[in-house]
């Protein structure tokens, strides 16, 4: 869906106001018009309008009001993208002449998985808005990224923990999203007794939720396939050769869900935590928010 032009002739466009995109983005992410107040520094009358405002240059209504919180309208969804995108470019180009020019190196460590799913995006946004500054990528598995953190080798590292992952006391979950049995679609895996699991290395926070679960479940199972990258969990499921602990936001065909009349164990959720080495400087924690940035992206 797209907004509707609101003349013939482009340059009589009105320009959206960047402090009315603040305000309607805070309504939209709180649910509230009183939460949102908090945050901009003014009152709820005040927000209502502005929106109202906001509505009729539109010619849509942005929100439907209800009893305890607000939610958006189809129009209200489409203008939340263009408002997220515009405060980001706004932020963009005042921090290029009025920021103070960072330069430097920042060494970056990260999981394949989960760097194949943000890392595009980081580097473009980051490169963008700090081209003096070069960003060293590693990738591997959570437990060296930790161990070369520790080290003073990294400045940065996403690693992977469960619920209960140490990890995630010592830095910022910046990522939650369900583990879950994955397959290949209309595969028999799931039904071989002892199960074939394909796992990565130990260290691995998936490994480490697959096992208990499926030794608290008491069910037989057999490690068939073992690889340092996901992408070889991925192909023991393509083959039909193993069931693999997976992301959801990864499961797609051929591949799926192991249906729950597997009887296999629920695997809960896991996180994606970013650590800071101690002292690091300005570029390193300006790319900490990038990478918080896009990890709030995926989410929306």
């Amino acid at each position: 869906m797209t907004l509707p032009a609101l003349s013939s002739q482009s340059a009589a466009l009105p320009l959206l106001d960047t402090d009315v995109l603040r305000t309607f983005v805070a309504i939209a992410e709180s649910g509230s018009f009183t939460r949102a107040a908090r945050q901009v520094f003014r009152t709820p009358s005040a927000l209502s309008m502005q929106i109202k405002r906001l509505e009729e240059t539109l010619g849509h209504p942005l929100f439907v009001r209800e009893a305890r919180r607000v939610r958006l309208t189809p129009e209200g969804e489409v203008l939340l993208g263009y408002g997220r995108r515009l405060l980001k470019l706004n932020e963009e180009a005042v921090s290029q002449f009025l920021a103070p020019s960072l330069e430097g190196t920042v060494r970056f460590g990260t999981p394949d998985d989960v760097g194949t799913r943000i890392l595009p995006g980081v580097l473009t946004q980051f490169a963008r808005s700090h081209p003096a500054v070069q960003v060293d990528v590693v990738v591997g598995r959570s437990i060296e990224m930790l161990q070369r953190l520790d080290d003073g080798e990294l400045d940065l590292v996403l690693v992977t923990a469960g619920n209960q992952g140490q990890e995630a006391e010592r830095g910022e979950i910046v990522h939650t999203e369900p583990l879950v049995w994955a397959c290949r679609e209309g595969g028999v895996a799931p039904r071989r007794s002892p199960l074939p699991v394909s796992l990565a290395n130990h260290g691995c926070a998936w490994r480490a939720m697959a096992l208990t679960a499926l030794d608290c479940a008491g069910i037989s199972y057999r490690i068939a396939y073992t690889s340092e990258h996901c992408a070889g969990q991925e192909a023991a499921m393509l083959a039909d050769l193993a069931v693999a602990p997976f992301p959801l936001s990864l499961v797609r065909a051929p591949l799926r869900k192991v249906e729950p009349d597997a009887g296999l164990p629920p695997l809960g959720e896991y996180q994606v935590v970013l650590l800071r080495r101690e002292g690091i400087g300005a570029a390193s924690e300006a790319l900490a928010g990038h990478v918080a940035d896009v990890f709030r992206d995926l989410r929306h």
